[in-house]
């Protein structure tokens, strides 16, 4: 197990596989660098599978934690864009989305910042 989680990181970002991806941003490793290659993948089809179930990386994207995305707005922007055009995620990722932070995304219209 050890192994397999590190062994991820010493591969060029662009030799990356889905699951490798989801590996590192679920530990929140180098996600300036792994989420915008997560979101390119992510744009082409958001239900892309590593090894555990499809929609596997979505789900480690969007449970980043909320400070993640406010210190990257332009991430949260692509993401919401991704989310708005997905049609058809099954419940739990729904879910997900639905409580991805409205406030994470600072100037994006409609979305108030936390008090």
């Amino acid at each position: 197990m050890v192994a397999t989680a590190h062994a991820p990181r010493r591969k060029p970002v662009g030799e990356l596989t889905v699951e490798d991806l989801r590996l590192l941003i679920r530990q929140d490793v180098g996600l300036p660098h792994l989420l915008p290659r997560a979101l390119d993948v992510l744009r082409d089809d958001p239900m892309v599978a590593g090894d555990l179930y499809e929609g596997d990386l979505l789900h480690a994207v969007l449970t980043r934690s909320p400070g993640v995305w406010s210190r990257q707005p332009a991430l949260g922007h692509r993401l919401r864009r991704i989310l708005a055009e997905s049609v058809g995620l099954p419940p739990p990722l729904r879910r997900e989305a639905e409580r991805f932070p409205a406030w994470s995304v600072p100037g994006e219209p409609g979305t108030a910042q936390p008090s």
